[in-house]
């Protein structure tokens, strides 16, 4: 098993040093593992060179008939570590997006579901589900970024909308602009780390096709990127999912509510050896379900103010 492993995951990461690494174990030790396997079967399986790592045919073929057995028996192993109990589900979530969107709405699943138990465990950025891990997460991304070995399905998040100060709304109501979207481009453009480019692919689908925004403070967390537009440091562009609350309070309003939605959201992700868990395939559906009821209601709404 040990050699099996070591021959997947080089292949999954491309590097022998980064498997070492994802198996806790030294480069040498995933060299003479690799090794041994082709010893056994009298076969070359990878090719090294100093800056290249490539499959044979024979290890393609090999990976091919071995990935799913394996994930069988990853399967069988944590359900039997766990208990084997099919009724609890680990789970990892983006912790703005578990705080402010699905930690209300869980007491809907609970009812509905009463034996599921759902256990929240840390939040990794790069998850690669590998070791200790949950049995599923929901990250923050585009579709098509993760390996395609992996279950992805869109949750929520791609609807997106420029939140402001009422004050400043009104300031420049009274100074007869944000006549349209260009106009924000004379504002200082607040901004999340992770996605600097957000702002000119709302602008050009709001009808400015050859913007090009200057932005001014970037933040890496959701929670204080909203906090610096509640004390006016300027505007945002946020997940309309995000600062429902603050919307519908007056904290914070939307200029420009359009339905436009850009390629990065909340995906539920999880390994292929995942994929006969119960209790995930429940919440699956329950959270899809929940999603798209609400990702619906939120493009009505911005289309009806457009």
């Amino acid at each position: 098993m040990s050699e099996l492993h070591a021959f997947v995951t080089v292949v999954r990461v491309g590097s022998f040093t980064r498997a070492a690494e994802e198996l806790c174990v030294t480069q040498a030790a995933v060299s003479r593992a690799i090794n041994r396997l082709e010893f056994h079967f009298g076969r070359v399986l990878l090719r090294r060179s100093a800056h290249h790592l490539t499959i044979t045919p024979a290890g393609t073929a090999f990976l091919e008939a071995i990935r799913g057995p394996l994930a069988a028996i990853e399967e069988a192993s944590a359900m039997l570590m766990s208990g084997g109990d099919k009724s609890r589900l680990t789970l990892s979530v983006v912790p703005t997006l578990a705080s402010v969107w699905l930690l209300p709405r869980l007491p809907m699943f609970s009812q509905r579901h009463p034996r599921i138990e759902i256990v929240f465990s840390p939040y990794r950025r790069d998850e690669d589900f590998a070791g200790p891990a949950p049995d599923a997460a929901i990250l923050t991304g585009s579709a098509g970024e993760w390996p395609g070995s992996w279950d992805c399905d869109y949750v929520i998040g791609k609807e997106m909308v420029p939140v402001a100060h009422p004050a400043r709304l009104r300031q420049r109501h009274a100074e007869g602009k944000w006549a349209n979207p260009a106009e924000l481009m004379g504002e200082p453009l607040l901004y999340h780390t992770s996605a600097p480019n957000r702002w000119q692919l709302w602008l050009r689908e709001g009808g400015v096709p050859d913007a090009a925004p200057k932005l001014a403070s970037g933040f890496d967390h959701v929670s204080i990127l909203i906090q610096a537009v509640k004390t006016d440091m300027g505007v945002a562009l946020l997940q309309r999912c995000l600062v429902q609350e603050e919307l519908a309070s007056g904290q914070l309003v939307a200029p420009f509510d359009l339905p436009i939605s850009l390629p990065k959201g909340y995906f539920l992700c999880a390994p292929a050896q995942r994929r006969g868990h119960p209790a995930l395939a429940v919440f699956r559906q329950w959270l899809l379900e929940t999603a798209e009821a609400e990702r619906a209601l939120l493009m009505q709404n911005a289309a009806a103010a457009a």
